[in-house]
């Protein structure tokens, strides 16, 4: 029950930082909102920032009370875990480029636009795809095969979490 509440919590707090960036992205054009007063002023970057390392936290919390490592196994797991999530935040990072992009361009959607997101959504997949084969000798270096599809299971099923609210929260191409 206690994963399933993490599971949850994660990719919720995932989701919200896809969506923040969708948002930020259809904020109407022209001058921004008025400054804050100084004392509560904060950077939107910032704020952003704030949160993907939260998620990131959460998401270390969840493989680390799902995986059930040895201290051995933990000791050789956790710097690939590192490495690997610094190769999919790259991925995040694009796909909320996507994200912006389309937002950008929802009311007015050219052929050559729609073209473009399609073809850059695709090599995203396969890019993740690839970086998903990419560590798969590695991980079976130090863990067995059960503990590594257990390790691939978590990801897939945040993956799919964040990938259903996008799908929920993103409209169709007119």
């Amino acid at each position: 029950m206690r994963s399933h509440a993490m599971l949850g919590l994660t990719a919720m707090v995932s989701a919200c930082v896809m969506i923040m960036g969708c948002a930020e992205a259809q904020r109407p054009a022209g001058p921004p909102p008025a400054p804050r007063p100084m004392a509560t002023q904060e950077k939107p970057a910032d704020d952003m920032e704030l949160i993907r390392e939260k998620v990131r936290a959460d998401k270390k919390l969840l493989v680390s009370t799902n995986m059930g490592l040895t201290e051995s196994e933990a000791q050789k797991f956790w710097p690939i875990y590192d490495r690997y999530q610094t190769g999919l935040d790259r991925l995040v990072d694009r796909q909320l480029e996507i994200i912006e992009t389309f937002a950008r361009n929802y009311k007015t959607m050219s052929d050559g636009v729609a073209k473009q997101l399609l073809d850059d959504y695709l090599a995203l997949d396969d890019d993740r795809f690839a970086l998903r084969q990419s560590y798969l000798p590695t991980f079976r270096e130090v863990l067995s095969e059960r503990k590594v599809a257990r390790y691939y299971q978590i990801e897939n099923k945040i993956q799919a979490i964040i990938d259903l609210d996008l799908a929920a929260n993103i409209p169709l191409v007119d």
